[in-house]
């Protein structure tokens, strides 16, 4: 998700295996306090799953998570209509942001938005991966109206979450974790989750981020939901940051958006840990990250395929990261994203693709 160009993590888990070997672990609780899965329980978890695929789904009419989110702009008949498309070429996952801005000022109706998209994404059969803390894209945000689109740059109105406001305000820490744990407690036995996804590509805040995203992980053992935790690693640049992630995660979530050989070699190094994989972001065409190459890599190796992105809309993540076009034309190939707004696949040999490998699975 991030503007940089993510790397292969086959660095990042070398970085991380030299410095901790995998090692068998026991479910149970800490001080009171529920502990990682063992590698058995994640294991059984995932094999009680279908192969699973889909994308990371933000709906076309909206241009960030609080568009998303905040009742004035939630949207479900668009919601309903583009899941419709993804369950048509069979997707079975959705991977959904949050925000806390959207629960701070509205969090009984917040969380009745999200049982209704729970329900519209259930009756088509489509489990959801909920994220929950982010540092990718804009630093600040406010509630209410959200940013027009910058013509022809990629996410232009996307927001982190908490951003500069942690810095700025500290107190903010006990919002988040009010936020956190509420929504947890509210949903941690529905079975329409999936997966919670507790912080996305940690790390812009440096140490900060890792203080963060170890709260984050205490709070969700606390209330220990059905469901399992993870953070993906993705980048490189933070090794002690990557440390924790595997070491704290039930089950091992990545993002790749390399080639195929540099995937597989990703796929081989996280191997060593023998915990499930997702991988919750792939698929940017311009970096030779494909549906034809990687998906049926991913469905070979039984690893989860969510890659960025279901309609074009007002994220314009078709645009890619660092190649804006100011006057808002139609780039040469698409970055991300499978379907125009009017439902019209971007490239049919794709979704022909795409169903060839979720038919009868």
């Amino acid at each position: 998700m991030k503007r940089t160009v993510l790397l292969s993590l086959t660095l990042i888990t070398l970085i991380t295996i030299a410095r901790s070997s995998p090692r068998k672990e026991n479910q149970g609780k800490k001080g009171g306090i529920a502990t990682r899965w063992n590698i058995e329980k994640a294991n059984e978890w995932y094999n009680q799953q279908p192969w699973l695929r889909g994308c990371n789904f933000n709906p076309s009419t909206a241009i960030n998570q609080l568009e998303m989110w905040q009742e004035e702009s939630f949207d479900p008949k668009t919601i309903e209509r583009e899941l419709g498309w993804a369950k048509d070429i069979g997707m079975n996952c959705m991977r959904v942001y949050l925000h806390h801005v959207a629960w701070e000022i509205d969090n009984e109706g917040f969380k009745k938005r999200m049982d209704q998209y729970l329900s519209i994404a259930d009756k088509k059969g489509i489990k959801t991966i909920f994220v929950f803390l982010d540092d990718c894209w804009n630093p600040t945000y406010k509630p209410g109206k959200q940013p027009d689109p910058k013509p022809g740059v990629h996410n232009s109105g996307w927001v982190k979450d908490p951003g500069l406001l942690l810095i700025q305000r500290p107190e903010l820490i006990k919002v988040l974790e009010c936020y956190i744990k509420d929504v947890m407690t509210v949903f941690k036995h529905d079975n329409r989750i999936l997966l919670w996804d507790l912080y996305n590509e940690p790390g812009e805040y440096r140490i900060q981020s890792l203080i963060l995203l170890k709260e984050v992980f205490k709070w969700a053992r606390e209330i220990n939901p059905d469901q399992p935790l993870s953070s993906a690693v993705f980048s490189n640049r933070y090794g002690e940051l990557n440390k924790f992630q595997v070491e704290n995660s039930d089950v091992i979530t990545y993002h790749n958006y390399d080639n195929a050989k540099e995937h597989q070699a990703a796929i081989d190094t996280l191997r060593r840990y023998n915990r499930p994989l997702l991988c919750t972001e792939y698929m940017a065409r311009s970096n030779n990250s494909l549906f034809s190459t990687i998906m049926p890599l991913l469905k070979r190796e039984r690893i989860a395929a969510i890659n960025w992105g279901l309609v074009a809309g007002k994220s314009n993540t078709k645009y890619a990261w660092d190649e804006p076009i100011p006057d808002g034309s139609e780039p040469k190939l698409w970055f991300h994203e499978i379907f125009r707004p009017d439902g019209r696949p971007y490239k049919q040999d794709e979704v022909d693709l795409i169903k060839s490998q979720t038919d009868n699975n």
